[in-house]
């Protein structure tokens, strides 16, 4: 794995995964594992497992993931103040479906994370201070309605993805605070003819009373996530996938993102986040559509992202 981008700077890695099939009639799953490191002395590691089974009728995604991340922000959350800090993070996340009707699945997710951040001087310190940011545990539970139309999870060539779903934070699942998070994740996929896809996804984070460190990101590609948030967040995106041969692909996108709430407005200019780029795709596993993926994207302000990766954005 490479990438080079502003929230980890430029990093090495890899990843390792198995893939199989419980059943002729469900979808393939996929356990697998990475690890990386860069030139800012950050690491970052997890597993994960995504299984459809019982004939595509369940399905759990359950994953773990440890953090130590340094980060250098130009301007951190829109003060104007530049800030270091190291920021550590173990996590735990699981995920279940049920499928109730045609496309249709409920179900349940939960949460488990250790977040601990501190300033590289002790200005930082003061300035992660002054911003309400504080080291924290939180632990959430919430439910799930998902409708899934795709014809491939790897490598979509038409359907709808909708998702609607909540994280309710609670003290007494050994959090620090309560708080809720709401997303509505909209995703559809058409296709163009001789193998080329139009994708476009629009996605809405939203919080309630929750402490600054967990306000809602931008998640563009180019964008360092965390440095722009709002008490909500909604992004559009629109992304061409272009057959160019019988394994390889190439893609162009645009979307922009705003972070409004708690005085916040998208008639601001300074609360929209425009973004563009492309890249291009190598099929490694056709009969799945497993792809690698080499993208660059360009935000303002002078972010920007290169990444190596396996799979699509959206």
């Amino acid at each position: 794995m490479f990438t080079s981008n502003p929230k980890l700077g430029t990093t090495v890695g890899a990843t390792g995964g198995y893939i199989t099939r419980f059943d002729a009639e469900s979808r393939p799953s996929i356990f697998a594992a990475s690890a990386q490191y860069s030139n800012t002395g950050s690491i970052v590691a997890g597993a994960f497992a995504r299984t459809s089974f019982d004939a595509d009728h369940q399905r759990l995604n359950a994953g773990i993931a440890y953090g130590n991340i340094k980060n250098d922000y130009d301007d951190y959350l829109g003060t104007g103040v530049p800030l270091k800090n190291d920021a550590g993070l173990k996590s735990f996340i699981a995920r279940y479906l049920y499928r109730v009707y045609g496309d249709w699945f409920v179900g349940a997710q939960g949460i488990y994370q250790n977040f601990a951040i501190s300033g590289d001087t002790a200005f930082d310190d003061l300035v992660l201070e002054i911003l309400g940011i504080a080291p924290y545990k939180s632990g959430g539970v919430g439910l799930v309605a998902y409708h899934d139309s795709r014809d491939n999870d790897f490598k979509p060539t038409k359907g709808w993805v909708v998702s609607v779903n909540n994280l309710a934070y609670r003290e007494s699942l050994g959090g620090t605070q309560n708080f809720d998070v709401y997303r509505i994740d909209l995703r559809h996929y058409i296709p163009q003819g001789d193998g080329n896809v139009f994708a476009f996804r629009q996605l809405n984070h939203l919080t309630s009373d929750a402490p600054t460190q967990n306000l809602s990101p931008v998640q563009l590609r180019g964008y360092k996530v965390g440095q722009y948030t709002g008490e909500y967040m909604s992004q559009f995106e629109g992304e061409a996938r272009i057959k160019l041969a019988e394994r390889w692909t190439a893609t162009a996108f645009a979307g922009i993102a705003c972070t409004y709430g708690r005085g916040k407005h998208c008639s601001e200019s300074a609360n929209l986040f425009p973004m563009a780029g492309g890249g291009v795709q190598y099929v490694l596993k056709p009969q799945i559509g497993i792809v690698l993926n080499l993208e660059y994207a360009q935000g303002k302000n002078g972010s920007n992202g290169l990444i190596l990766r396996t799979g699509y954005t959206f």
